[in-house]
């Protein structure tokens, strides 16, 4: 992969797991070393979520990943943290999750930003998509408001004065994925969890984990969220439902007194979240703390390589530059790419395997699994614990496709 996204965070900050979430030296060991009450495979957003919400009760929690930064997609994606309409029980789940995003204390520790999202119309039919969209949120639960172009001027002056309006989603916010991973590590760790960073996973099922240096894992829950490596992990979870990973590139400018107040994105921005082939490109662009400006975003199924493909990088600039003139006179520092776990329906998996009750997934978020990351593990830690759902999961179990289905 190309070399990692700046970090705009300043040196004296972490954005890495401390000593304290290292191998072997974190949180409560078992009574058995070998054996777990929960076994969290990857250390991402999710799994640390996860981990988060089950440490501290009477179970012990063990959480393994082989790297010991966040390689994957929580330290390449953007941390908009975004009410997203794509169905109904998408939109629950943000929902959730949101919330409970909004109810945590350590927002200076994550840079917690409550930007909102200013969706922009950039032609009178997209208008009609905004209209659309503002229905399907308050079905949901969520407020929004049009804006007139006049309106969408004023609330950001350097977007490009031909467009036509947009909606704006207040609640909406942003935070440093990196940072907000870290931080709910080490407040597992902190409540008993044990963090082995480094532990490479070959094997799963029936209640064992394998490593690759010859240890085994016992346990009653195994969560499966590894991101789009899950996969390779469940080999039988390639017959019906696939995770599937979704190349994504971005940018980020140098510093600049120029920069976006909310986080921007394209009214046509869920035709390229839902584009099943080919490559695609939406302008996306993200305020960070330092007066740096994220710019995003590229998509594509068909390209396995870990370099950024300058022709799809290029139109990703033209579509930005479209929307931000000024970006046309900002250089970038950096730009990289990233896959995000995708499933061929746009749901994450979350919950039992059909056939292995040990085994609970908690991923396929794609390019929501920042937003929907303290959601996933509300509903793993609500059943892991035999309590009511916080919301019905029946629309992302494992088993919702028929096993052996075409379902690419």
């Amino acid at each position: 992969m190309p070399g990692s996204p700046p970090n705009p965070r300043s040196s004296s900050r972490r954005t890495t797991p401390s000593a304290r979430v290292g191998p072997r030296d974190a949180g409560a060991v078992a009574v058995n070393p070998s054996r777990w009450d929960v076994v969290i495979v990857g250390a991402g957003i999710v799994g640390a979520a996860i981990a988060e919400a089950l440490a501290g009760t009477d179970r012990s929690v063990l959480v393994l990943d082989r790297s010991r930064g966040f390689t994957g997609a929580t330290g390449r994606g953007m941390g908009h943290l975004v009410a997203l309409d794509g169905s109904p029980p998408q939109l629950e789940l943000c929902r959730l999750s949101l919330d409970l995003w909004r109810r945590k204390k350590w927002r200076e520790a994550v840079q917690w930003n409550p930007a909102g999202t200013l969706w922009v119309a950039e032609s009178n039919e997209d208008l009609d998509v905004a209209r659309a969209k503002k229905a399907a949120l308050a079905a949901g639960g969520v407020d929004s408001d049009l804006v007139t172009a006049a309106e969408l001027r004023r609330l950001e002056p350097l977007l490009a004065e031909d467009l036509a309006g947009g909606l704006l989603v207040p609640s909406d916010a942003i935070v440093y994925p990196p940072a907000a991973a870290c931080q709910l590590l080490e407040d597992a760790a902190q409540k008993g969890a044990k963090i082995d960073l480094g532990a490479t996973v070959t094997q799963v099922g029936g209640g064992r984990v394998r490593l690759a240096r010859g240890e085994d894992f016992f346990s009653r829950h195994v969560v499966i969220a590894a991101g789009w490596e899950s996969s390779h992990l469940v080999q039988d979870l390639a017959r019906g439902l696939r995770v599937l990973p979704k190349k994504g590139e971005l940018g980020i400018t140098w510093r600049s007194p120029l920069h976006v107040r909310h986080q921007l994105v394209e009214l046509g921005y869920m035709r390229s979240t839902h584009a099943s082939s080919g490559d695609s490109v939406a302008f996306n662009a993200q305020p960070r703390p330092d007066g740096q400006t994220l710019i995003g975003s590229t998509r594509s199924l068909s390209d396995s390589t870990r370099r950024v493909d300058p022709k799809r990088f290029a139109r990703m600039m033209e579509r930005a530059v479209r929307f931000l003139p000024f970006l046309s006179r900002q250089s970038l520092v950096r730009c990289w790419s990233g896959f995000r776990p995708a499933t061929a329906d746009h749901l994450p998996l979350i919950g039992p395997h059909p056939r292995d009750p040990t085994l609970l997934f908690a991923t396929g978020h794609e390019g929501l699994g920042i937003t929907q990351s303290l959601g996933t593990a509300r509903l793993i830690a609500d059943h892991i614990g035999g309590r009511s759902l916080a919301m019905d999961w029946t629309p992302f179990l494992p088993g919702r496709i028929p096993e052996g289905s075409d379902h690419e």
